[in-house]
């Protein structure tokens, strides 16, 4: 264990042997770090925290702290962080609240970049992307491999689902479906998200599936069911295209359209 002589770690603080802390860090009595990982200088982790292996925790990020919501009262909610994370200068993570289920949880190989946001109660997947001050309200679920753009702010019980992108200073007060591509205040929906999914290796195949079932749920004039059955039917068994149509079947908030 690698610690600089001007950290504050607190001594029921459990570090693995391999954790590297530098210059003015704190680190609080309730925290759990896992082999690799490395606190960058003035980093400041507390609270009821787990933090896996091998993730990254830049200068000047706040992690752990008490959740911004004024109904909290001080409970021993958690934050449980998985592993090979990347979490930039400024951001700030926050633990859950008692009556939101009492944990924000954040999976394995995400980018959280500077100065953004993840707010009590948040379940962020694995592979997400977070670019500079994106910010989530308290109870989003982002579902993994999805992007959000830079300056975007997202709604509170608002989910995002896996692959989808959101571009940059987008207002979402609706969930996102899986594998589209969203812009605006509010946000309007574009399509499936053509380029990046051929950059992640989706064959051509899976592509046309999911254009027609876009076309089918948002641009056919169907009513909401008939529409699902359609793109149901019209599915050809690709998985993707059944994620998507059970995405928009269930979606409590409605889905942006």
């Amino acid at each position: 264990m690698e610690i600089h002589p001007t950290a504050i770690v607190d001594p029921k603080a459990e570090l693995a042997d391999t954790v590297v802390v530098h210059a003015y860090s704190v680190i609080g009595p309730n925290v759990t770090i896992g082999s690799g990982t490395v606190v960058g200088a003035h980093a400041m982790i507390d609270g009821w925290t787990t933090i896996g292996e091998d993730n990254q925790i830049f200068p000047f990020s706040a992690i752990g702290f008490a959740p911004q919501d004024l109904k909290y009262r001080g409970g021993p909610t958690r934050l449980v962080i998985g592993n090979r994370n990347i979490i930039r200068e400024y951001a700030t993570i926050h633990r859950g609240t008692e009556g939101g289920g009492g944990v924000t949880r954040m999976g394995d190989d995400n980018l959280i970049m500077a100065y953004a946001h993840v707010a009590h109660d948040c379940v962020i997947g694995s592979g997400v992307i977070m670019a500079n001050a994106a910010t989530l309200a308290g109870h989003v679920h982002i579902d993994d491999h999805a992007v959000v753009g830079g300056l975007s702010a997202v709604h509170q019980f608002v989910r995002i689902g896996t692959h989808a992108y959101i571009g940059g200073m987008a207002g979402i007060n609706k969930d996102i479906p899986p594998y589209m591509l969203v812009s605006g205040v509010p946000a309007k929906l574009y399509g499936p998200n053509f380029i990046g999914l051929k950059r992640k290796g989706f064959s051509d195949e899976t592509i046309l599936a999911l254009k027609r079932a876009y076309k089918t749920l948002f641009r056919s004039g169907l009513t909401l069911q008939e529409a699902l059955e359609r793109a149901d039917q019209e599915s050809d068994h690709v998985p993707e295209v059944k994620i998507l149509v059970d995405f928009v079947r269930h979606s409590e908030r409605g889905v942006t359209r």
